[in-house]
């Protein structure tokens, strides 16, 4: 009886809600996705992610193919995202890796086409301005600062996967399980209420 009652826990979308998907930790989908809203909940500031955050993506493998020592840079990096994506969710995680996919073979043919000088600035160009557009919707939309000043590891890794989870969401209504939205949009509230207490006591 006891084993049955723990499967069951083990597969009841309430009980993963409080450890997430993979049983917490590095693969609580939820914590890190609640973590990610918490600082995206302006819809103008999601759109300019939604917009500009895998482009910086594919710019930075653009970077690996131009000046890594190593041939095979771009490639480990995307394949470490996609792998770490999968595990996450194996449905939406399987669109974002073919995505890091599409990503380095992108990258790859801008860096033979383009060459190291011309391909640098285009890097340059291109992480500034994409760069520049989030900080203006967090500053003027969101009036809060990026995830990336809290934990830089965190937003640096998981950002292209949640703009693809929202957007999913958006569009198709798509869930790695049943109430998984829910659950974190209660995450999400919790988060910015503390976070707005603690703006309400400075003013104070």
């Amino acid at each position: 009886m006891r084993r049955e009652e723990a499967k069951k826990k083990a597969t009841n979308p309430a009980t993963m809600a409080q450890g997430g998907v993979g049983g917490g930790g590095v693969l609580d989908l939820e914590r890190h996705f609640a973590f990610y809203g918490a600082y995206h909940s302006n819809p103008v500031n999601v759109f300019i992610h939604a917009l500009f955050v895998w482009p910086i993506f594919l710019t930075a493998l653009l970077l690996l193919h131009l000046t890594a020592p190593s041939l095979h840079a771009a490639a480990v990096g995307a394949a470490v995202y996609g792998a770490f994506y999968v595990s996450l969710d194996r449905r939406s995680g399987a669109v974002a890796a073919a995505l890091c996919f599409l990503c380095w073979a992108a990258s790859a043919a801008l860096a033979a086409r383009l060459g190291y000088s011309v391909g640098c600035k285009v890097v340059l160009v291109a992480q500034l301005f994409c760069w520049t557009m989030q900080f203006i919707g967090h500053g003027v939309f969101e009036k809060r600062a990026p995830a990336l000043l809290d934990n830089l590891v965190q937003a640096f890794f998981m950002a292209p996967y949640f703009v693809l989870l929202e957007i999913l969401h958006k569009f198709s209504g798509y869930e790695p399980y049943p109430g998984f939205h829910a659950n974190v949009q209660k995450l999400i509230d919790a988060k910015r209420k503390e976070w707005e207490d603690k703006k309400a006591k400075k003013r104070t």
